[in-house]
């Protein structure tokens, strides 16, 4: 990665342009800028980024953006094929934890739908229940009248 940034940093300052300038006309910061020259690629988060930055900044500059690239991308074969199997396994527990890992403010999903059914039917059983009440209150059933009712004869 110290090639690569050096690279860049000759090209730089052979047309004399400053890291600001070059920040400014790539919208990235000065900071972003001094870091991939002295080839330091753990001041960024993402390597896609910084393989991207180091795309434009190369483009910017002139120079063979797919050299750079290309050897950007055996720089990182090389540090991520030190990585030994054990670490990799490590980590891949280490981001099952954390995936696992629940706030006590979340719903649990598999919960979720038998609490609904349940709901919906204690809703139903009670609707069908007072329709039952109102129904058998206002059904007289045996034929009888009500007090006070008027009698009409078909003739």
């Amino acid at each position: 990665m110290k090639d690569i940034g050096e690279k860049l940093k000759e090209a730089r300052e052979s047309i004399g342009v400053s890291v600001e300038e070059v920040a400014e006309d790539l919208k990235v910061r000065p900071s972003q800028i001094e870091n991939i020259e002295a080839g330091n690629s753990d001041a960024f988060k993402d390597v896609f980024n910084l393989k991207y930055l180091i795309r434009d900044y190369s483009k910017y500059l002139g120079l063979n953006k797919e050299d750079l690239v290309d050897e950007f991308n055996e720089y990182l074969f090389d540090v991520t094929s030190r990585i030994s199997l054990s670490d990799i396994k490590k980590a891949k527990k280490e981001r099952n934890q954390a995936k696992r890992i629940k706030s006590p403010y979340t719903i649990d999903k598999k919960k979720f739908p038998i609490f609904k059914v349940t709901i919906i039917l204690i809703i139903i059983i009670l609707v069908s229940l007072i329709v039952f009440l109102i129904y058998s209150l206002h059904d007289t059933g045996d034929g009888d009248f009500k007090e006070g009712s008027v009698i009409t004869e078909r003739r």
